[in-house]
C-alpha cells in the first residue's frame, strides 16, 4: 500500500524513418479521390505560410478538414501546450545570489486589482532596491530579513492573496494588467528585468528563467519571462499506488456498481462532479446521511449550457439533510470547468467516465467505464484533491450561490435528457481484477505530460475510445499517429451520434487517407451502439494489453491544461482484458470508415509518381481562425486549402442533443 511519485523515465528517441515523398502529383490525386468520397466539387487553395507551414489537402465538404499526418518521431511530440504545473514547483525550488523578480500577481479578483504585488527574492534584506515599469520608480523597503517578500500597495489585501512575508512599497507603482516590463536596480544599476503579457484574471506569473532575445543568461540586462498558473490550482505530481485489486464495470451495464458502493459508506463520501440530476445518486447519499455519513458534494458553477432544472430540488434537499454541498467556479475561477467524475467512499474510490446523471451513471444511455479502487492512500490523495478543490476562492455553498444561479428547463429541446424509459442489458458484468499498480492523474497538473509517455512507450497496440477529438493537431493523437508510423497497431473508436457523426467521419476520413498512402497500422471507426447503449462517452485508452486509463479527460486540448480532470491508470493484463473485450464488441458493431480499394490504390500510384518530383512532409496544422484573416498564399505551384475549425469550450457531450454543451456556434 504504498505512496510514492511515479517514476517517469525521459522518453528515448526512436529511430528515424523515412520521410513520405508527397508533392504536386499526390495532392492532386488526394483531392480527386477527397471528392470522388463526398461528390464534392474539388476544393481550391488557401494556406498557410508562416513558421512550420506545409502542403495541406483539404477534403471538400468536410466541416473540418486540415492536413492529414505528420511525419514525425514519437520523441518529436512536445508538449501539451497551455500552463504548465511545473513552473510553480521550479519556482519555489529558484535560489539566486542577487535580487530577483520570481512572481508577479498583476491582476487579482478583486475591483481594481486592489491586492496586487511583486515576490522579490533578495539574498539580503538591507540592500536597497527601487522596482520600475519606466514610468514610476518604487522604493523596497529594507527592514525586513533576506528571503523572498511580497510587495504592495495594499498589504492589508495582499495578506489574504500570499502566504509570502508582505510589505508595503513606498512610492506610487501599479501594475499593468496588459503588460509590461518592470526593472529591478539595486545601488550599482540593474540587477534584474522581467516582461510578462497580458495577466489572465487570477492567474499568478512565475519566473523560468528564459532571458528574452539574444541577450545571455548571466546579463543582467536579459529580459525574463515567465508562465501564467491561476492562483489556488493544485500542482501534484503523478502518484503511484500498489493496490492488490480492483473492480471493473461499465456503464449502461452496471449502474448499481455505482450506487453499491455509495451505499457502503460508513464515515464519508465526497462527491465531485460536472453534474448532478440522477436520483437514484441522490437517493444513495440521503441514506448515508441518514446513516451518519458525513457527505459532502462539489460540483461545477456554470457547466456548457446552464445547470439542468433536476439539479435544484436534488442538491437542495441534500443540503437540508445534512449534506455540505458547493458550487466551483466563478469570476477570476481556477479551473476552466470542475470537470472530474469520482467520489471518496471511505478508503475506497470510485472513478468513472460518465456525469452524475442518468445517461450517464444511472445506466439509462451512454457507454461509459468506471472502477473501484480500495486503498486508503489512493483514498486520502483523491480526498486531498477533492479538499483543496472545494475549498478555493471560486467555491461557495449551494444555499449561498442558489439565488444567483441559472437553471435550464429539462424540456427545452435543445437540453433535452434522454428518453429515461430507456434499458439496456448487463452483457458485460462486473469483474475483480488483480491490479500491479494504480496511478493517479489531475488535469491540468500531470495528466497530459503522462498520458503522452504512455502512449509514447506502446510497443504492440492502443486502443482508444472517446466522443471525438477537439482539434485534428491534438498532441494525444499525435503521438498516437506516430505510434502507428511505428509499427503499433492503433484503433480509435468515436461516438456515432447525430452531433458528432460528421465531424468524426471527417477525421476517420483523413486518418483512413493517411493510412492507406503510408501503409500504417491506424483504424478508426464510429461505434453503433445498437440495443447496447446510445452512445460513446468512454474516455479511456488500453495500452499493450497492459495498461488502461480510465477517467474524465477529453481529447481536446481545454480538457489537458484548462479543466479540473481526474483519471486513473490501472496497471496489469486483467483490467486491460477486461476493458479491452468492451472495445473489441463496441468496435465489431461500429462503422468502418475505410477507403475502396480502387481509390487506395489511386493514391498509391499518384506517390509513385509524387516520387519523381521530391519530398515533402504532411501534417496535421491548425487552420486560420474562424474569425481571423485569411492567410497570404505562399507562392508555390499548388495552393493548399485548410478549412475553418469551429473552437468548443468542452467535450462533455450527452443526450439526444448535447445536453452539457451549448449548440455549437456557426462556422
Amino acid at each position: 500500500m504504498t505512496r510514492r511519485a511515479a517514476s517517469v523515465p525521459a522518453t528515448e528517441p526512436n529511430h528515424a524513418r523515412r520521410a513520405v515523398c508527397i508533392l504536386q502529383a499526390s495532392l492532386g490525386v488526394l483531392v480527386c479521390l477527397a471528392a470522388c468520397i463526398t461528390g464534392a466539387p474539388i476544393g481550391t487553395a488557401t494556406d498557410g505560410g508562416g513558421h512550420g507551414a506545409v502542403q495541406t489537402v483539404s477534403i471538400p465538404g468536410l466541416a473540418d478538414s486540415s492536413p492529414i499526418v505528420e511525419r514525425s518521431l514519437r520523441a518529436s511530440v512536445a508538449s501539451t501546450g497551455g500552463p504548465n504545473c511545473s513552473v510553480v514547483t521550479n519556482s519555489h525550488r529558484h535560489r539566486a545570489s542577487s535580487p530577483r523578480i520570481v512572481e508577479l500577481y498583476p491582476n487579482p479578483p478583486t475591483d481594481g486589482n486592489v491586492g496586487e504585488y511583486v515576490v522579490i527574492h533578495r539574498p539580503n534584506g538591507s540592500t536597497p532596491l527601487t522596482l520600475s515599469d519606466g514610468y514610476t520608480t518604487a522604493r523596497v523597503p529594507t527592514d525586513r530579513p533576506a528571503g523572498r517578500v511580497a510587495v504592495s500597495l495594499d498589504p492589508n489585501v495582499t495578506r489574504k492573496l500570499t502566504d509570502y512575508p508582505v510589505v508595503e512599497l513606498q512610492d506610487h507603482l501599479r501594475l499593468a494588467a496588459d503588460g509590461e516590463t518592470l526593472t529591478l536596480s539595486g545601488p550599482n544599476g540593474t540587477v534584474d528585468r522581467v516582461i510578462y503579457d497580458d495577466a489572465p484574471e487570477g492567474a499568478i506569473w512565475y519566473r523560468t528563467g528564459t532571458p528574452d532575445g539574444a541577450t545571455t543568461s548571466t546579463s543582467s540586462q536579459a529580459i525574463r519571462r515567465g508562465e501564467w498558473w491561476s492562483q489556488g490550482r493544485t500542482c501534484y505530481p503523478v502518484s503511484a499506488f500498489d493496490v492488490d485489486d480492483a473492480t471493473t464495470f461499465v456503464l449502461p451495464d452496471s449502474p448499481t456498481a455505482v450506487t453499491g458502493t455509495l451505499a457502503g459508506a460508513n464515515e464519508r463520501i465526497r462527491l465531485a462532479g460536472y453534474t448532478f440530476t440522477d436520483s437514484d445518486v441522490q437517493q444513495a447519499l440521503h441514506d448515508a446521511i441518514d446513516r451518519g455519513v458525513d457527505v459532502e458534494i462539489l460540483v461545477e458553477t456554470s457547466p456548457v449550457g446552464g445547470l439542468p432544472e433536476a439539479t435544484r430540488p436534488l442538491l437542495t434537499e441534500l443540503e437540508q439533510a445534512g449534506a455540505t454541498v458547493r458550487t466551483i467556479g466563478e469570476d477570476g475561477d481556477r479551473y476552466g470547468f470542475h470537470h472530474p467524475k469520482y467520489a471518496v467512499v471511505d478508503d475506497t474510490v470510485l472513478v468513472t467516465t460518465e456525469n452524475w446523471k442518468p445517461a450517464g451513471v444511472g445506466g439509462e444511455s451512454s457507454r461509459g467505464w468506471g472502477v473501484v479502487v480500495s486503498d486508503p492512500e489512493l483514498a486520502d490523495a483523491l480526498g486531498d484533491v477533492f479538499d483543496a478543490d472545494a475549498s478555493g476562492r471560486d467555491t461557495a455553498t449551494w444555499a449561498e450561490r442558489l439565488p444567483s444561479l441559472e437553471f435550464v428547463d429539462d424540456g427545452a429541446p435543445e437540453y433535452a435528457e434522454t428518453d429515461t424509459s430507456q434499458s439496456f442489458p448487463e452483457r458485460h458484468k462486473p469483474a475483480v481484477a488483480d491490479v500491479d499498480e494504480v496511478e493517479l492523474l489531475l488535469a491540468p497538473d500531470n495528466a497530459g505530460t503522462r498520458l503522452r509517455e504512455l502512449i509514447d512507450g506502446a510497443d504492440e497496440s492502443i486502443q482508444i475510445v472517446q466522443v471525438d477529438v477537439g482539434e485534428p493537431d491534438f498532441v494525444l493523437l499525435e503521438a498516437a499517429l506516430a505510434a502507428a508510423h511505428d509499427g503499433v497497431d492503433v484503433d480509435l473508436l468515436l461516438d456515432g451520434s447525430w452531433y458528432v457523426a460528421e465531424e468524426n467521419r471527417a477525421l476517420a476520413d483523413r486518418l483512413d487517407a493517411a493510412a492507406a498512402n503510408e501503409d500504417i497500422p491506424l483504424d478508426v471507426r464510429l461505434a453503433d451502439g445498437g440495443d447496447r447503449f446510445e452512445k460513446i462517452h468512454a474516455k479511456g485508452v488500453i495500452i499493450d494489453g497492459e495498461t488502461t486509463v480510465l477517467g474524465s479527460v477529453n481529447w481536446n486540448d481545454n480538457s489537458l491544461t484548462e479543466n479540473r480532470e481526474v483519471a486513473l491508470v490501472l496497471h496489469g493484463t486483467e483490467p486491460a482484458a477486461y476493458y479491452a473485450s468492451v472495445f473489441e464488441r463496441d468496435w465489431s458493431d461500429g462503422s468502418a470508415w475505410s477507403l475502396p480499394v480502387s481509390l487506395a490504390l489511386a493514391v498509391l500510384a499518384g506517390l509513385a509518381g509524387a516520387l519523381l518530383l521530391g519530398r515533402r512532409y504532411i501534417r496535421f496544422d491548425d487552420g486560420p481562425a474562424a474569425t481571423g484573416p485569411a492567410r497570404e498564399t505562399p507562392p508555390q505551384a499548388a495552393t493548399p486549402v485548410t478549412i475553418e475549425r469551429r473552437d468548443r469550450t468542452d467535450n462533455d457531450r450527452e443526450g439526444d442533443t448535447p445536453p452539457d454543451d451549448r449548440p455549437p456556434p456557426a462556422p
